[in-house]
């Protein structure tokens, strides 16, 4: 095994490391190219087992199978770079996804439907309307106005004295409805007002500079 691959497989799963057995369905794979392409980018170690321990990719299938979800099962279309690594006689795919400049990237489910994902940790999570918004008004490249009225002072109050709030919270304190909350949410982000956070429970939301 090269030091190369022997460093990179040693720092475990991360925001941008993923370790795969093997490929049996590329929508599943999709998911993490979109995940990756929609955050910080990322490689997508094939034929490593989540322990670390080579496993080896099981024939060159697998490397046709990155290229469906990538072109198929990806919108728009995932541009990506792989390399094979050889290890105790074995073949490992790197595939390696930039961070994208058309975000959102989407993923095609199962159930045929199209969904946004984002790499948080180790973990691909699916990405909620905020979250989209964001993304597609950054892609428009046109400035943010923010106006302060009651909605915003009510979030700031709210914030300054619990430090965070969901989506839910913020239309329950307010009385907005989830539209208008959504596009206040997405406007304080890319204004840098607020930051996206996730837990086990979903996404909540934080100022970026805390008040003291």
């Amino acid at each position: 095994m090269d030091s190369y691959l022997k460093n990179l497989i040693a720092e475990g799963e991360s925001q941008q490391l993923d370790f795969k057995f093997c490929i049996t369905d590329s929508r599943k794979i999709a998911r993490t190219l979109s995940a990756f392409s929609n955050t910080d980018g990322g490689r997508l170690l094939i034929g490593v087992r989540d322990n670390g321990s080579i496993a080896g990719i099981r024939s060159d299938e697998e490397i046709y199978m990155v290229d469906t979800a990538a072109h198929l099962f990806c919108r728009p279309e995932i541009h990506y770079t792989i390399r094979q690594h050889s290890a105790e006689g074995k073949t490992i795919l790197e595939v390696e996804v930039p961070r994208g400049n058309e975000r959102p990237y989407q993923a095609k489910g199962e159930d045929g439907r199209w969904r946004a994902w984002l790499r948080h940790g180790d973990q691909n999570l699916m990405a909620n309307r905020v979250i989209i918004q964001v993304w597609r008004k950054e892609k428009r490249g046109k400035g943010v106005m923010v106006k302060f009225g009651d909605a915003e002072n009510k979030l700031m109050e709210y914030l300054s004295i619990n430090g965070s709030v969901t989506l839910s919270k913020f239309r329950k304190i307010t009385g907005i409805s989830a539209s208008r909350a959504e596009s206040i949410l997405a406007n304080l982000i890319l204004f840098r007002v607020l930051k996206i956070n996730s837990s086990e429970k979903g996404f909540f939301y934080e100022l970026v500079q805390p008040v003291i």
